[in-house]
């Protein structure tokens, strides 16, 4: 009885593992998925009654052309998913998908969650573009609908930037009109530029004491604008030195340099009636290196003692070097850069200055052409402008923030819309 009692319990014990085994096997092809998703992103396709059911796609997709450019850009604007707003949302972002023509999509860019708009810059003009954006989550993606063809398109003029085409307008206008003015006869006013007003002091000065004259147009070639409008105040220099009788130097750290400046001075000496007394000695080039040009130029300061210097271009660290020996010889400096960092110097050690675009409207304050003179008085005006527009804008905001008044911001707001409209 006992051996059947233990054959009978084997028996059974084999049962139930074969059992178990076959309940597992069973699980295994019947729950796939749920299995599955454990060891890796769910294989489900985007699309389906499952992903659909899971998270929103976006809506609203809109393509548009991007204004004012050069047809190269073209503007995506969507409604975010409805379940992107939740504060568990299951959104990682949103993939953009672009077909060229009649060809597969293609994705071109990942957005975070929260976006609603893109701007696609790699198109091409004339071609023809449509979208679709899909929503990601960790396993799967759900697209929106697909937007309508659309081609960029080229945009000639900014209406964005109107205010600009204002200022230009009123620039160009006045220009125009002092030009038109001073070709007429009519003798503009020009405010005094006290550098260039005293050139005919320094030189007469120089010619009194019987000491040279210095010239120095800077260490940059004649490509740099600084350089040539040196040579155009050296032209109205070298007709009074001519006048004179007196002498110059002009040491150069370019070869260009050194025969566009020979050319200005046997101009001038040839319009005083005196080219007899010119000699291509007065301009010597001296080497491009540049510390060893200031060198050179300081030692010609302390033999020659020239009774006026002029320090008219581009300079750079030499300014202060140039400026200060020519002070220590106890010349008239009259100096001129469009370079800020040296205009610091030049005041501290100079006797004039001429700062930034002076140095530019020498040549109309000396020449005294119509057009140059009317092109001047023209864009004095656009910057008076200019200035009372800043002023008047700033006061303005400046009261209707301190007494909380909404009205201008409502007037900047219609213009912007006027501007934009237009």
């Amino acid at each position: 009885m006992s051996f059947h009692r233990g054959r009978t319990s084997s028996l059974a014990s084999g049962l139930t593992a074969r059992l178990a085994i076959f309940i597992i096997v069973i699980a295994f092809l019947v729950t796939p998925t749920s299995w599955s998703q454990a060891d890796g992103p769910d294989p489900v396709l985007a699309g389906s009654d499952s992903a659909l059911a899971s998270l929103a796609p976006i809506t609203s997709l809109v393509a548009e052309d991007n204004t004012y450019d050069n047809g190269n850009a073209l503007r995506l604007i969507w409604v975010p998913s409805i379940d992107d707003r939740l504060i568990d949302s299951k959104i990682i972002g949103y993939r953009v998908y672009r077909l060229a023509g009649a060809g597969e999509p293609r994705a071109i860019a990942e957005l975070p969650p929260g976006s609603n708009q893109y701007l696609d810059e790699t198109v091409l003009r004339d071609s023809v573009y449509s979208y679709y954006i899909s929503t990601l989550s960790e396993r799967a993606e759900f697209p929106s609908n697909r937007t309508a063809a659309i081609s960029p398109q080229r945009e000639w003029i900014n209406l964005d930037r109107g205010y600009l085409f204002l200022i230009a307008l009123a620039i160009a206008g006045a220009v125009i009109y002092y030009v038109t003015v001073a070709k007429r006869g009519k003798k503009l006013f020009v405010r005094k530029i006290a550098g260039l007003e005293a050139i005919d002091d320094a030189v007469g000065r120089a010619t009194e004491m019987g000491r040279p004259v210095l010239f120095i147009p800077g260490i940059h070639d004649m490509d740099d604008v600084q350089t040539l409008a040196a040579l155009t105040i050296l032209g109205r220099v070298s007709r009074t030195i001519a006048d004179y009788e007196s002498k110059i130097f002009m040491p150069v750290a370019r070869s260009l340099v050194m025969t566009a400046g020979r050319e200005v001075i046997k101009s001038s000496y040839q319009a005083a009636g005196r080219p007899d007394a010119y000699s291509d000695d007065m301009v010597n080039y001296i080497t491009d290196e540049q510390f060893g040009y200031v060198a050179a130029v300081d030692g010609i300061m302390v033999r020659e003692k020239p009774a006026t210097v002029f320090l008219l271009g581009a300079f750079f660290a030499e300014s202060l070097i140039l400026a200060e020996t020519g002070n220590s010889v106890g010349a008239i400096q009259i100096a001129g850069t469009a370079r800020p960092a040296q205009l610091p110097f030049f005041i501290a050690a100079c006797d004039f200055t001429l700062i930034g675009e002076e140095l530019f409207a020498a040549s109309a304050y000396l020449s005294g052409e119509p057009r140059q003179l009317g092109s001047l008085k023209g864009q004095d005006v656009g910057k008076v402008i200019a200035m009372v527009v800043m002023t008047v804008g700033v006061i303005a905001l400046t009261f209707a923030e301190a007494w909380k008044i909404e009205f201008m911001q409502d007037i900047l707001d219609r213009l912007s819309i006027i501007f934009s409209t237009n």
